[in-house]
Formats: structure tokens, C-alpha cells, sequence
């Protein structure tokens, strides 16, 4: 399986890969610059779609609209040329920003921040009416999240230590519990970041400062590694009509090489499901 490079942005921190079904194209942010991209695999042509201060991760709505996680706990409703406040922020991240963002089965989403000087990372969930309970904290960089096959356990990553969890999720009431160390990666395989859980249930963790993806079984055994070309691998998505490409963000834009912070494509790599949909209300 050799990675494809696709669209050569050079982003300085490329995150947040995510397809979208019914315009078939693939979104995605460069974190620090406030862009957003898109990608068509049928035309080839890839564009920069909308600039802000930062823009940090995106959901798909149910109405196809994104939802996109900034600074300072901001949330901003965007369709195309349009776009509506949905958070106008959270107090206690006014020096933060989101990371990573997953929608559940329900319509809510999980959102993690940012580490500041002075504490680490929290977990929030966004429920459908626009509240925000936050869940945890104590997280050195919460990162990439994915969901069992069977609706029942919901992934996080932990990157500054190396570790990615899992949760007992309910689906009625947005609750987690019994969290557990679901595989707590080698130092020399760079740093835990961006995932996604294919219709098997593996788990397909992208490494920063790894040049890979790492691919597990459902009981953590490493099964697979596709190999990029670039050292800073931030994120990995399925997509394509069939969910069968894997599309991999990477970052390092700035000084990392010509081909850093690129978006790369994996064709044929494995056999995704769509994520899931939030219906946030706006």
C-alpha cells in the first residue's frame, strides 16, 4: 500500500481529516492558520474553503453543514460561504483551544483541549442542545477518539503518554465509564495522535514524529503499519464511495520538507464505515 500524495498544502499542523458522503470530498484543517480545505477525488483539484484565527477539528451535521472547533472553546456552524455561532466559547479555555472532535450516535460530540501552562487537558461532551459538560481532565494532549463497532466503547488518546483508552460508552445517555488502557505505545514509534476505527474494529493510530500508521486488532495486537514519507503523521480517515481509501493528514509545513503537511491517500487500504453525524442544535 503506497501513500499517494494528493494535495501538497503544506500545512503546519494538517488534523481533522473528514469525509463527506453526499458532496463526495474530503475536509480538512490546518490547525494554527485557521484553514479550511477541501479535497475531490473526482476532479483531482483540491481548495482552501474558509479562513479564521484557528480552526482546530470538524464534525459533518445532519443538514451537511460543518461544525468547526476553534480558540478559545469557540464553535462555528459553516456551509460553504455561510457561516453562524453555535459556542461563542467556554470561560475556562479562553487560553486554549479544541483538539480533537468526534460526533456519537446520537448527535453529540466529544471535544477535547489543549494543555496550557498551568493545567493540563480537558474532555467535553456538546450535547444536541448546545450545553457543554465537561467529563475529565488531567489529559497530557487528548487526542484522536473512535467508536466499537457495536456502539458500546468509545477510544481516546492520551499522546504525551503514549497511551490510548477505552471507555464503556452509553449511547442513551452520553456517559463514560471504566476507563482502561487500551495500548500504551513504544517511545521509539514517535508520539500517539489522530484515529479511526475501520468496520472490523481496528484501530488505525497515526504517529507524530513516526513517518507511520499503526494498525491494531480489537485486542490491541499491532497488525499493520503503512509507512509515510513524511514524519509528522497527524491523522487518518476513510473515505471514497465504498469508505475503502484512507486518507492521512501530516503536518511540519513549515520546515519539515517538501512534502510535509501534505494530504496523502492510501488507496484500497481497508474497509471503513462513515462517522457519525452531529445534530447540534444552531
Amino acid at each position: 500500500m503506497e501513500p499517494q500524495l494528493i494535495a501538497n498544502t503544506r500545512c503546519r499542523t494538517g488534523e481533522g481529516p473528514l469525509w463527506h458522503p453526499d458532496r463526495e470530498i474530503v475536509y480538512w484543517v490546518d490547525i494554527p492558520r485557521g484553514r479550511l480545505f477541501s479535497y475531490d477525488p473526482a476532479t483531482g483539484e483540491h481548495e482552501l474553503r474558509y479562513e479564521d484565527s484557528v480552526i482546530s477539528a470538524l464534525t459533518l451535521q445532519a443538514d451537511g453543514s460543518l461544525l468547526l472547533f476553534m480558540d478559545r472553546g469557540r464553535i462555528l456552524r459553516w456551509d460553504d460561504d455561510s457561516t453562524t455561532p453555535v459556542v461563542d466559547g467556554i470561560p475556562a479555555e479562553r487560553d486554549s483551544r479544541f483538539n480533537d472532535v468526534i460526533a456519537d450516535p446520537e448527535g453529540r460530540i466529544f471535544c477535547g483541549t489543549m494543555p496550557t501552562d498551568d493545567r493540563l487537558g480537558r474532555l467535553y461532551r456538546l450535547d444536541r442542545d448546545g450545553s457543554i459538560v465537561e467529563l475529565d481532565d488531567g489529559y497530557d494532549i487528548p487526542n484522536g477518539m473512535g467508536f466499537t463497532p457495536d456502539g458500546t466503547g468509545l477510544y481516546l488518546t492520551e499522546s504525551n503518554a503514549r497511551r490510548i483508552y477505552r471507555f464503556e460508552y452509553d449511547a442513551t445517555t452520553g456517559d463514560l465509564s471504566d476507563r482502561r488502557v487500551f495500548v500504551e505505545t513504544p517511545e521509539h514509534d514517535g508520539v500517539p495522535d489522530g484515529m479511526t476505527v475501520d468496520a472490523d474494529g481496528n484501530v488505525w493510530s497515526a504517529r507524530w514524529n513516526g513517518h507511520r500508521v499503526v494498525r491494531y486488532a480489537p485486542d490491541g495486537t499491532v497488525i499493520g503499519r503503512i509507512e509515510l514519507p513524511v514524519k509528522k503523521v497527524s491523522c487518518p480517515t476513510f473515505g471514497g464511495s465504498n469508505y475503502a481509501d484512507l486518507y492521512v493528514t501530516t503536518a511540519g509545513g513549515d520546515d519539515e520538507g517538501d512534502e510535509a503537511g501534505a494530504l496523502f491517500r492510501i488507496s484500497e487500504a481497508g474497509s471503513g464505515v462513515p462517522e457519525f453525524r452531529s445534530r447540534i442544535a444552531t
